[in-house]
């Protein structure tokens, strides 16, 4: 059988400011990815930083936005951190991934690295499971100016500073006020960020077919804020009432310091990221694995 994807993108973990220091784990299965996938007869394209970083020329380079306009399918090598920010980028795009996993979780990129072919192959040809993530719009509101926006796949998170004391949060859903409180921050996390942050918060985990999102106080003052599960068509409003040093955080990528008086406001964004899993693939499963519940049983 012939593969489906004409264009694929190859696109490695690296550190931006030590491109020409890649590890060399990732040389080689960047290379071996990229040989193996032109052996199935697809174009190869490797992510320019990704090319950069292992130094490798054989192959057509394109930036990430490039990639999202010109190619079938993404191969991303890495953890579940490179993946979340190849997913933000590439959403717009509607480019599906496949994760091929050399991080430790690995909720996301679930594709051993060892033995990879065996598992890759079939998914070239039309075998997989799709699986798509809503994204999350933050943005953050100094009175009528929008003073800093970002998306996100797992969380929009709202911290007190590191040397600060809590902070005091206004939290209104769709205009309608819910609560004052005082925390060390909140978490709004979708399904997708329900197993990351949120949940060491606290909170429970939301099947990714779930279309709402979790709202998880962080080390509350008042014991009786629990975590709520909210509708995702909604407006989430979070405000600094006080507290110094607060900051928003995106996927813990991008951040904005806040002032008192700011507001993060979050919604669901118009875009999702499409991961492919292979055939068989079970979110229950990967939860099995990944959380060790089966241990002592």
């Amino acid at each position: 059988m012939q593969p489906i994807f004409h264009s694929i993108a190859v696109i490695g973990k690296y550190q931006k400011s030590r491109a020409n220091a890649a590890p060399q784990t990732l040389c080689q299965a960047v290379r071996n990815i990229a040989a193996f996938v032109r052996a199935q007869g697809c174009e190869v394209t490797l992510d320019e930083e990704t090319a950069g970083s292992i130094q490798l020329t054989d192959y057509a380079t394109r930036d990430l936005d490039d990639i999202g306009r010109h190619c079938d399918l993404g191969l991303v090598i890495g953890g579940d951190g490179t993946m979340l920010s190849v997913g933000r980028r590439l959403a717009s795009h509607g480019t599906p991934l496949i994760g091929i996993n050399q991080g430790r979780l690995g909720f996301i990129t679930d594709i051993p690295l060892e033995g990879f072919e065996a598992t890759l192959a079939p998914m070239l040809v039309g075998d997989y499971e799709e699986d798509v993530r809503p994204l999350m719009h933050g943005r953050v509101l100094r009175g009528d100016d929008c003073v800093f926006e970002a998306l996100a796949l797992n969380d929009v998170v709202v911290n007190r500073g590191s040397t600060s004391g809590m902070v005091e949060l206004r939290i209104e859903v769709d205009a309608d006020f819910v609560a004052n409180q005082r925390a060390d921050g909140v978490i709004i996390a979708s399904p997708t960020g329900s197993t990351a942050y949120a949940l060491s918060a606290g909170g429970p985990m939301l099947h990714p077919s779930i279309p709402g999102w979790v709202l998880v106080p962080i080390a509350p003052h008042t014991l009786t804020h629990r975590p709520i599960v909210l509708p995702d068509e909604g407006e989430v409003a979070i405000e600094l009432l006080s507290g110094r040093e607060a900051s928003a955080n995106f996927d813990m990528q991008s951040l904005a310091q806040l002032k008192q008086g700011d507001r993060v406001v979050v919604q669901r964004s118009p875009y999702s990221a499409c991961f492919l899993h292979p055939v068989g693939w079970s979110y229950f499963a990967t939860l099995r694995n990944k959380l060790r519940w089966n241990e002592g049983a």
